[in-house]
């Protein structure tokens, strides 16, 4: 009884912090990132974009693999830590030389000759990536996401000034590649000074073998994940050109915002809580059906609520020169709205030891999403993200049908339970679109640029209030299970220190 008192108590704290290091680290980031946009335009941002594909699956080669292993393994000590961080910079080193002999092809690829320097500045921070892998799942293990919270803010904070005064210096997309450097160095400086852990000059051939059995699915679902997700941008920059690029990524960022503070948090937090609870079917079918309700409960209105606010939201934050990325941030909401699905689903496989049902899933897919990404180029942007959406829907039943066997806990059961809010969150949505018809006859008057900065002001504060209002109300008059229990958590939050 008092273990399963503290496992509750430590994911209640983990996920408070989490959330805060999350929630904190996307509003730093969301903020700078509004400033740079301003300052940079479309074309810019999209070359950064192109960039960070090509260091995005670097980084999983290097973190994926070995972290995700550290955190599941119930025993770890300084040689397991110690091994995987020197290997983990071995292979940076490897990547790194890659990426430096191949920057020239690339740039030629995307017809941009200023990537090659830039990229092979921006891939340093593959060595500083593979020192913070080890530090996060040492955090992730003792459940110290507090610790992590306030190192993470703190790199967004010097890494996001850095990046705005090199902006208004003239430096251009040189300003991105400094802002991610610097956050990188930043995080792994705090994280080391504050962690008691320092890495002994061993590796063992052994431990390494052991991790790498269970890791090596993970690092190629990972891969196969990585590369899926950053699939778009290479097929938009082919047909299109850099600025259509930046247009996709900011309508992109937009619900990363909201996905990266909740999601992320549910990733982080529930792989080692999952683990502790691998033996008891019972118990960790209730914790995947609490985490699925009460992210769905958070994400479902804030998503669908920025699908319906994202007119007054990109013309007032960003500018009119902004405004076709409206369509892709919609699209972009409604593909991310089950991302907490995918995520829950996913975390309780890993955690049983399942890796090797998580590879089959990922392959299958991106086989069909591949598939589906081919047969709709013809329908231009929209119909590439439309289908896109579709399909992850699709996806919440891929990944939870393991599970209805693993934790007794299936997709239409699944699904079954967060209905409510899906449907509440959609009613909400709806009513939030109508007043900017009532008020500016819809979307066609901000394309325009016929309304202001100040009315975009007025309009958004309306209805994120109507929305809020509209669904707590109703939640509260139906009775939701998912408000109830957030409600208690909450006070158990105020009332014990974390």
């Amino acid at each position: 009884m008092e273990q399963n008192s503290g496992i509750k108590k430590n994911v209640i704290s983990g996920f408070f912090w989490k959330a805060m290091e999350n929630g904190g680290d996307q509003l730093v980031t969301f903020l700078i990132s509004v400033v740079l946009a301003r300052l940079l335009g479309p074309e810019k941002y999209g070359t950064m974009a192109t960039m960070l594909i090509f260091i995005s699956v670097a980084n999983v080669i290097i973190q994926n693999g070995f972290q995700t292993a550290l955190i599941q393994k119930k025993e770890v000590n300084d040689l397991d830590l110690s091994s995987v961080l020197w290997i983990g910079l071995i292979i940076s080193a490897a990547l790194y030389t890659f990426i430096f002999a191949s920057a020239p092809y690339i740039a030629d690829f995307f017809s941009d000759s200023d990537i090659t320097p830039m990229l092979r500045v921006l891939a340093l921070m593959l060595f500083s990536g593979s020192v913070v892998s080890v530090e996060i799942a040492i955090v992730a293990r003792s459940m110290n996401f507090r610790l992590q919270c306030i190192a993470t803010i703190l790199a967004d904070i010097f890494s996001g000034i850095a990046g705005v005064i090199a902006a208004f210096k003239g430096a251009g997309t040189w300003a991105l590649v400094l802002q991610q450097l610097i956050k990188n160095i930043c995080l792994m400086a705090f994280l080391y000074i504050s962690l008691k852990w320092r890495p002994k000059f061993a590796v063992s051939a052994e431990r390494l073998k052991r991790l790498f059995s269970y890791g090596w699915k993970v690092l190629v679902s990972g891969l196969i994940d990585t590369a899926y997700s950053n699939i778009y941008t290479p097929f938009i920059s082919r047909l299109y050109d850099a600025a259509m690029v930046g247009f996709y990524n900011r309508g992109n960022q937009f619900p990363q915002v909201i996905v990266n503070s909740m999601a992320s948090t549910v990733q982080a937090v529930m792989l080692p809580a999952f683990s502790k609870t691998q033996d008891e079917k019972q118990k960790a079918k209730s914790m995947l059906r609490r985490t699925i309700k009460l992210s769905g409960f958070v994400m479902f209105p804030a998503l669908i609520g920025v699908m319906a606010v994202a007119d007054s939201m990109v013309m007032l934050l960003l500018g009119p020169e902004w405004m076709p990325a409206v369509p892709m941030l919609r699209l972009c909401c409604l593909s991310y709205s089950v991302w907490h699905i995918h995520i829950a689903n996913l975390q309780a496989i890993n955690a049983n030891g399942r890796s090797d049902i998580y590879l089959k899933l990922e392959i299958i897919k991106k086989i069909i999403g591949v598939a589906v990404l081919i047969l709709s180029i013809r329908l231009g942007i929209g119909g590439m993200l439309l289908m896109k959406a579709l399909f992850d829907y699709v996806c919440t039943f891929i990944n939870g049908w393991p599970n209805k066997k693993i934790v007794g806990y299936g997709p239409f059961e699944q699904w079954k339970d967060i209905l409510p809010e899906f449907i509440l969150s959609t009613f909400m949505g709806i009513a939030v679109y109508v007043i900017e018809i009532i008020m500016y006859g819809g979307s066609a008057a901000f394309l325009s640029g016929a309304i202001s900065a100040g009315s975009c002001l007025v309009l958004m504060v309306v209805q994120i209030a109507v929305g809020g209002f509209i669904y707590l109300a109703a939640a509260l008059l139906f009775r939701m299970e998912s408000l109830r229990y957030l409600v208690e958590t909450m006070k158990l939050v105020v009332g014990k220190k974390l």
